[in-house]
């Protein structure tokens, strides 16, 4: 099964999907799920001594950004627990003082719905928009991700509607016998009225 990102962008999470229909576990087919493998970029340091304001200045920009970078991504990894597929992995530059800085980022959620489990894909879906929302300032694929994600949840909840009248359905039929759906469906209207 081949999985598909959406576009890398500054600060984001990509929902990675598997299948013809995007339904089922990603874990199958990416191994490990774990989240706790150690980002693979270099931590900003503090600056060096002896600078002059200006140079500090520019020093300083790439580490501020460094920093909110690695705390976004963090916060979305945070709240995704066993949704995310991978670590937080960042777009790094180098920096006027030759260091490199994480300048954009994501994380990737596995986000397809449950397939055949309508309350599971409720419940994931509500997660998926946490975590997407995790951050005190989502992007704008941040706020797409969540979007999806409550659409996920109300075609779910349609489908457990849909299955929870089928339910009530078969019992009323089963309380009058065997009878066939138009004659279940008399005595329910006759029962309703």
């Amino acid at each position: 099964m081949k999985g598909i990102r959406r576009k890398q962008m500054a600060r984001s999470i990509s929902p990675v999907l598997d299948g013809p229909q995007a339904c089922g576990n990603t874990a199958s087919s990416r191994g490990s799920t774990q989240n706790d493998a150690a980002p693979t970029r270099p931590a900003a340091t503090s600056l060096p001594a002896g600078l002059a304001e200006q140079e500090q200045a520019l020093i300083s920009e790439p580490a501020a950004t460094d920093r909110h970078v690695s705390a976004h991504e963090q916060a979305h990894l945070a709240a995704a627990g066993p949704y995310a597929t991978i670590g937080a992995s960042y777009t790094i530059a180098t920096g006027p003082d030759g260091k490199q800085y994480a300048v954009g980022g994501e994380a990737s959620l596995d986000t397809p719905a449950v397939w055949g489990d309508p309350e599971a894909t409720i419940q994931k879906a509500r997660v998926i928009e946490a975590v997407a929302n995790a951050p005190s300032d989502p992007s704008s694929q941040d706020r797409a991700v969540a979007a999806a994600a409550i659409a996920m949840e109300q075609v779910a909840g349609l489908d457990l509607s849909k299955s929870q009248q089928a339910a009530d359905l078969s019992l009323v039929t089963s309380a009058y016998g065997q009878k066939s759906d138009g004659e279940a469906t008399q005595h329910l209207l006759s029962m309703t009225a």
